[in-house]
């Protein structure tokens, strides 16, 4: 602990992002770094703390309560505040792959069970690793590792998210040969299609470390849809053991009058068409321009929708939210180390504010239906208000309250609901069973699923879950393959 009274000489500063109005007309990241000197000091805002729970990486109440990837964050923040950013960087890769994807994409349970942030602004964690891990690629630190001697071991990783880079990274650091099937036309899953360019970008950063991957002996093949153009049979004939990291991409619908209208799309649909376009210099098929636009959906994606909406140029633009708003300050049932469950502007929604006035979000309400014109395209939507109310099992419900249906103007639907789980096709095929939530069946900490030689990693076996827990469960399903290969494992 370089500064024992960092926390109290200095107050938590965040560099500014890009001005909203103007962040809006392109696709470039909106987030900036803080000077040097200024990340020093916020580094050294970190208390040392006897019992630091940043990075326990434990679920409370259901949510993530410090780092899942087990971050040293104490110990780099130090580094930090003492100008030994290599030394903070090779810290940093000591339990996270890929910091330059959870520096920028991570809400940070960290920061919400930061110690100092009992009763005062948590330190900084989330701004200083992403500020390690960009100097660390700007210097010319971070090169290719491949192992120095190879096992004679074939592994393949079905699909490229961030279980599946993990998963292979660390099998491949292992000495093993790994295979990577994508079966979208890039790889990287989610970080390439389900966040968009202005959060995550897509040639500086993801397809960067792809390929940096690849000069470390990973091979990936795309346009590799397993049950359609690729046999589930070759993994079990060809590897000696494979990683199933496909996601939790099976969509929520919303089955209500007129879903079949044009013009109401899922947001993966929209997300993925538009990053695409984005990458060809290209207009998407599915397009905002000019419309009024609703977003059914509060969460994460939700937002990617609303940011997206609004670069295209929508009219107006409107956010359905069936939860309760959250409240401004942590409740008494919602205690430190917890996920703080509060209000949050997140970046489309300032945008959006900053575009159209209001906060786009209107919460305890649902879709009752969909209107459309007389050429089968969506024109407007019926909303209703709703209460949460116990029904006769117990069990919170929304109730629809009566004379609250509004009709508001809509040419351009987004289901941004959440998903339900994997989908069970490439599951079928490979005989991998299923649990009651239809996820892979495999224990944690095991990641072993029935089939023999055959493990499972991220939100096909979790759930729809954050992209750091997805890099844990990746790193925890290599370890425990390399074991069933090996007969033990070095790796952590």
């Amino acid at each position: 602990m370089g500064k024992p009274t960092g926390f109290l000489d200095y107050l938590r500063e965040l560099p500014a992002d890009r001005p909203p109005l103007e962040r809006v007309t392109d696709w470039r990241e909106f987030h900036h770094h803080l000077e040097e000197d200024k990340l020093r000091r916020q580094g050294a805002r970190c208390m040392d703390c006897g019992v630091p729970f940043c990075h326990t990486g434990r679920l409370l109440s259901g949510m993530a309560s410090g780092c899942p990837v087990n971050n040293l964050i104490p110990e780099w923040n130090d580094l930090v505040y003492r100008g030994l950013w290599r030394e903070a960087l090779d810290r940093l890769h000591r339990t996270n792959n890929f910091p330059e994807f959870t520096g920028r994409v991570c809400p940070a349970p960290c920061e919400g069970s930061c110690v100092l942030g009992i009763n005062d602004p948590p330190v900084a964690i989330k701004s200083i690793e992403c500020a390690i891990t960009d100097r660390g690629w700007e210097e010319g630190w971070v090169n290719p590792q491949a192992p120095a001697v190879r096992t004679g071991k074939k592994v393949a990783v079905i699909g490229s998210g961030p279980a599946g880079l993990a998963a292979a990274s660390q099998l491949n650091r292992a000495g093993h040969t790994v295979t990577v099937f994508e079966r979208a036309d890039r790889p990287g899953g989610l970080l390439m299609y389900g966040i968009p360019n202005m959060k995550l970008d897509k040639r500086e950063v993801v397809l960067r470390r792809i390929e940096l991957m690849e000069q470390e002996g990973i091979k990936f093949i795309c346009n590799a849809n397993v049950g359609e153009n690729v046999e589930p049979q070759i993994f079990l004939k060809e590897f000696a053991a494979t990683v199933i990291c496909t996601g939790a991409t099976e969509p929520r619908d919303l089955k209500v009058e007129g879903r079949g209208l044009k013009g109401i799309h899922l947001a993966m649909e929209f997300l993925t068409s538009n990053t695409q376009a984005v990458l060809a210099g290209g207009e998407s098929p599915i397009n905002a321009r000019g419309k009024d636009v609703v977003v059914i959906g509060g969460g994460d994606t939700g937002t990617d929708c609303v940011g997206t909406s609004l670069r295209h140029g929508c009219k107006s633009l409107l956010q359905v939210e069936i939860l309760p708003k959250p409240p401004a300050k942590r409740t008494p049932d919602n205690p430190w180390p917890e996920w703080p469950k509060v209000y949050r502007m997140d970046y489309g929604q300032e945008e959006a504010a900053a575009r159209f006035g209001p906060d786009p979000r209107i919460y305890l309400t649902t879709v009752k239906r969909f209107l459309g014109d007389a050429a089968g395209q969506v024109k407007e939507i019926v909303t209703v208000e709703v209460k949460w109310e116990k029904n006769d099992k117990g069990q919170f419900v929304p109730v629809e309250q009566p004379g609250t249906e509004k009709v508001r103007p809509a040419q351009l639907v987004l289901l941004a609901m959440g998903f339900l789980g994997p989908e069970q096709a490439i599951l079928r095929d490979m005989g991998v069973e299923s649990d009651a939530r239809s996820n892979v069946k495999a224990e944690h900490e095991k990641f072993s699923t029935n089939v023999k030689g055959v493990f499972a990693a991220g939100d096909c076996r979790r759930g729809q879950s954050l992209v750091v827990w997805a890099i844990n469960e990746g790193r925890g399903a290599a370890r425990e393959c390399d074991r069933y290969l090996m007969g033990q494992t070095d790796l952590p």
